[in-house]
């Protein structure tokens, strides 16, 4: 990319920061909360956002009382400011820079909503021609970084590959890991958007021992993706529409959600000053964990273990049994207290995709669809809102297209690093920014005096 335009850049961005400052600061009230402790009361801020509960800020409360507070898991704890996405889960609703996800994914495309997740804006036909160019040309690897793949065991899971590659990135292009540097930042989010898909690929081609497939700039994002999965040199291969319309709506539900797991990970990372590639592979690397990216994974397992529709009872009397560890995978979300809106999409994809496969009879579907119908009439379900979530169908849609399990997790990681990139983005770009640094409950021995290991 030309470096251009790169002081007007910068100018435009810190107005518009300043802005965004003006904004924010407008929008909140000027409540307080008052907190009682051994007779002394203190106030503290109640900020307002534009959607969502009220904030306590207690950024001043250790100086005022000497306390922390005591939030495992960060549960009820905003952690940052941020206008990039909205989840209700109350009324299951998730929101991309205020647009519901139904409609992005019924009317738009992932390169679309990348451009929104990072900009704020859907992207005027200039702007999204130009922006897919850049995407569209910054697909390839550098080729020393075939090396680097074929020093990976065979047997290596698609995972590892990915996490391993995305971090080596950094040794590769050095002329983007400058942070202070706008133009820096936005080649590597460039860069990383469209290099993902290809290293996902060949981490999957390299596990199969199959030739890594190159990139075709003629080809869409998605479409992009499934050929460079599935193509071998010994003959043409055409992407179905119906395949790479699924893969692009998984794309865009799993685009972003909010302050979770691995996106707090990318912002912690960030908030060291640690390079954008970095960053974004210690969330991969938090990602791959089973109650999170591995999620789909899990649920389909779930369902092969079940087997058949009949089996299902059994398994459900297990679920409700405390004393049993089976869990039920793909219901409730640590979020969503009602539907997640992004499994109905998936549901009708998975219809499309099996049907087009022409196994719409898979036991593994019938197994799904007759378990959604139970748990939505089944009073345990209904009492605990567990709802059928995003993971309950992407695995089995992922499945059909003929991908292995293996890979569910780095398609996740793929549709994700967008997300990613907008909130590290966010972050660096903000002025207030602090290196993040969690305090603790100590439980621990007290002071102990140390002694000599003949005296122990």
């Amino acid at each position: 990319m030309k470096r251009k335009n790169k002081c007007y850049a910068k100018n435009i961005n810190w107005y518009i920061l300043i802005l965004k400052g003006i904004y924010k600061l407008l929008e909140k009230t000027s409540k307080t909360a008052k907190i009682t402790i051994d007779g002394t009361t203190v106030e503290v801020p109640v900020n307002k956002g534009s959607l969502g509960p009220d904030v306590l800020d207690i950024r001043s409360l250790y100086k005022q009382t000497g306390l922390f507070t005591f939030d495992p898991g960060f549960t009820s704890t905003a952690s940052c400011e941020s206008d990039i996405t909205f989840i209700d889960g109350d009324k299951g609703e998730l929101l991309y820079r205020g647009y519901p996800i139904e409609q992005l994914a019924d009317k738009s495309n992932f390169l679309e909503v990348s451009y929104l997740l990072l900009y704020g804006e859907l992207p005027t036909k200039l702007q999204y021609e130009d922006f897919s160019n850049k995407v569209t040309r910054h697909t390839m690897l550098h080729e020393q970084m075939l090396n680097f793949f074929r020093g990976f065991r065979r047997d290596a899971h698609p995972m590892a590959i990915v996490c391993g590659v995305q971090a080596a990135m950094s040794a590769f292009y050095h002329d983007s890991t400058d942070i202070n540097d706008p133009w820096q930042r936005e080649v590597a989010t460039i860069r990383m958007i469209a290099k993902l898909p290809t290293i996902v690929s060949w981490a999957y081609k390299y596990s199969i021992g199959q030739p890594f497939a190159y990139p075709k700039n003629n080809l869409q994002y998605a479409q992009n993706f499934l050929q460079m999965c599935f193509s071998v040199p010994a003959e043409d291969y055409v992407v179905d529409p119906i395949l790479s319309s699924a893969m692009d709506k998984i794309f865009i539900l799993h685009a972003d959600h909010e302050q979770n797991a691995s996106t707090s990970t990318v912002r912690l990372a960030a908030s060291s000053g640690a390079n954008p590639f970095a960053c974004i592979a210690a969330g991969i690397a938090c990602l791959w964990g089973p109650a999170h990216g591995g999620a789909n994974e899990a649920a389909l397992n779930m369902l092969k273990e079940i087997g058949s529709p009949d089996r299902i009872s059994e398994f459900i009397s297990k679920a409700k049994d405390k004393n049993d560890p089976f869990r039920l995978m793909g219901f409730g979300h640590r979020v969503y207290k009602n539907f997640d809106p992004r499994s109905r999409v998936m549901k009708q994809s998975a219809d499309e995709v099996l049907e087009l496969m022409g196994i719409k009879n898979n036991p593994t579907l019938q197994v799904a669809k007759e378990l959604e119908k139970i748990a939505l009439e089944d009073e345990y379900f209904i009492e605990k809102k567990l709802y059928p979530n995003v993971d309950f169908y992407s695995g089995i849609i992922l499945e059909a297209m003929g991908f292995p399990t293996s890979m569910f997790t780095p398609i996740f990681a793929l549709a994700r690093t967008v997300g990613w990139l907008s909130q590290w983005q966010e972050m660096i770009s903000d002025p207030n920014i602090k290196i993040g640094r969690p305090r603790q409950l100590f439980t621990g021995k007290t002071h102990r005096a140390y002694l000599p290991y003949e005296k122990r």
